[in-house]
């Protein structure tokens, strides 16, 4: 299967949240560290890993 550069961006933001909600159990937030305390970005973010999310589904399901 090749990837395309939405691909890519889509598989890295699903991989970065997915070690992100890993890690919160043991307290750390690796979004928050790498954005800081920008509120708007912060949530941006998290559409865009959920986005992301959806998007694979559908290309797994293609």
């Amino acid at each position: 299967m090749d990837m395309n550069v939405l691909d890519w961006i889509a598989f890295v933001l699903v991989v970065v949240g997915s070690v992100n909600v890993g890690l919160g159990a043991l307290g750390f937030n690796i979004i928050d560290m790498i954005i800081g305390s920008i509120g708007i970005l912060y949530t941006i973010v998290n559409v865009l890993i959920g986005l992301s999310g959806l998007y694979l589904i559908y290309m797994i399901r293609k």
